[in-house]
């Protein structure tokens, strides 16, 4: 009898531990990085476009440059929805050029571009870019989404 009541008692504390730690795992640690440029080249409307696709669920990071005419982004979503990449991109795309109408919008989910990007933004945080650079290494980046396709 003894033995029963020790058993149920420890499977009642692990059941209570297991619930506990299971709904835990929920937190939405997204954060995006502003670039603040006002000078050459004004980069309000790669952070605005950051700010509306990091709220969708299965979007993890974005990272975003623009020009007076082009707006890149590239986006980082979780394992599993890296399935419906395309659709993700699509629908982000859709919804940039509803919003930005006069801007040509670039959308990536390779990492590369991911990482090519954040390179552009920390460059032009330091205001180490001029108007001229950037769009020689936007397009760049361009043609290396190209290549991924």
């Amino acid at each position: 009898m003894k033995h029963i009541r020790i058993v149920r008692s420890s499977l009642i504390l692990i059941l209570i531990i297991g619930f506990g730690t299971g709904c835990a795992g929920n937190l939405n640690n997204n954060h995006i990085t502003k670039v603040h440029v006002t000078k050459p080249i004004n980069q309000s409307v790669a952070n605005e476009a950051k700010e509306k696709v990091i709220r969708k669920d299965e979007i993890s990071g974005v990272k975003a440059v623009n020009t007076d005419k082009e707006l890149l982004l590239a986006i980082k979503v979780d394992n599993f929805d890296r399935f419906r990449l395309k659709k993700i991109e699509k629908n982000v795309k859709t919804e940039l050029e509803k919003v930005n109408p006069d801007y040509k919008v670039f959308i990536s989910g390779d990492s590369k571009i991911y990482l090519e990007i954040q390179k552009l933004e920390q460059k032009l945080d330091k205001n180490k870019e001029q108007m001229k650079t950037l769009k020689k290494e936007i397009s760049e980046i361009k043609s290396l989404m190209k290549e991924q396709t």
